[in-house]
């Protein structure tokens, strides 16, 4: 099968990054879906949102108050082709994820559930191989009192990016043992043992998938200079800016969906009411988004 992702086929490449980038720089309010009944999406919109996903790779939405809550997540994912969700360590019977300030009682203090900024990454990028994280649905319930500002990038872009830059940048990361995070223990016990994985690779669909994460502890990322310069590239990435990188603050009622896209969070000073402290919904899923009519 013919794929832009093959470094030996540079014609197709050079076609698909042509079409990819005639679709920026973003305007911003064509992100954006109001969504009328989160159970019953309009022909019109699924068209705006499957517009969006196909270009970019992540498309906003907004629903009325009546709707801001799980069930409007578990129908929205359903109609967009989000099915099988991962149900990670933090997460609730549901399966999905209450993203707010705690201490989950027998597990370590993870960055998401505290007041502190989250580094650019995709989620599950430590999973096993078969339970990848394809698709994320981020909804909001209540936003922080100041910043809580979500950032988040097509994974394509930064694919491109690193491609134009050093073809064999993308050949590093697309070795198998690209990078390694070590043994997850609690209390003495592995709970995950020690995973290594490529950061690039193509799934039975031929569509791109990125595992990444630019925390500074906890991943080793391959001694050889190519794995350098690549990592070395993404970190000025972030610490310089991109036009390709979209930034907006959820509000209650609003969300994000996404094909794993590169994201971050700033960090954010919280209501002291407990009523009105920061609460976000989130669902990870192994399937991609898909609109089925």
């Amino acid at each position: 099968m013919t794929t832009p992702f093959s470094l030996d086929n540079d014609t197709a490449y050079q076609q698909w990054r042509s079409q990819k980038l005639s679709h920026y720089p973003i305007d911003f309010i064509g992100l954006f879906v109001d969504i009328t009944d989160p159970h019953h999406l309009s022909d019109k919109e699924q068209a705006q949102i499957q517009y969006n996903i196909d270009r970019l790779n992540f498309c906003f939405y907004r629903v009325q108050n009546a709707f801001n809550n799980k069930a409007t997540i578990h129908a929205l994912g359903l109609q967009l082709g989000l099915k099988n969700l991962d149900h990670n360590l933090c997460a609730d019977e549901d399966k999905l994820t209450s993203i707010e300030v705690c201490t989950h009682t027998n597990q370590h203090n993870y960055i998401p559930y505290s007041t502190r900024q989250l580094s650019w990454h995709s989620d599950g990028y430590y999973n096993d191989d078969n339970k990848q994280i394809r698709g994320i649905l981020l909804h909001c319930n209540r936003p922080a009192k100041n910043g809580g500002i979500s950032y988040i990038m097509d994974s394509e872009i930064a694919y491109i990016l690193l491609r134009d830059h050093n073809p064999d940048c993308i050949r590093a990361l697309e070795h198998p043992e690209a990078f390694t995070i070590p043994d997850n223990e609690l209390n003495g016990e592995v709970i995950r043992a020690e995973i290594s994985a490529a950061v690039f690779s193509l799934d039975e669909q031929q569509q791109l998938h990125m595992r990444y994460s630019a925390r500074k502890r906890h991943i080793i990322w391959r001694d050889d200079p190519d794995t350098q310069e690549a990592v070395n590239m993404l970190n000025a990435l972030w610490s310089e800016g991109s036009p390709y990188i979209v930034s907006h603050k959820l509000q209650a009622g609003e969300g994000v969906f996404c094909n794993n896209s590169l994201h971050r969070r700033s960090n954010f000073e919280d209501w002291e009411e407990s009523a009105k402290k920061r609460l976000l919904y989130r669902g990870r899923y192994f399937d991609r988004i898909r609109i089925e009519n």
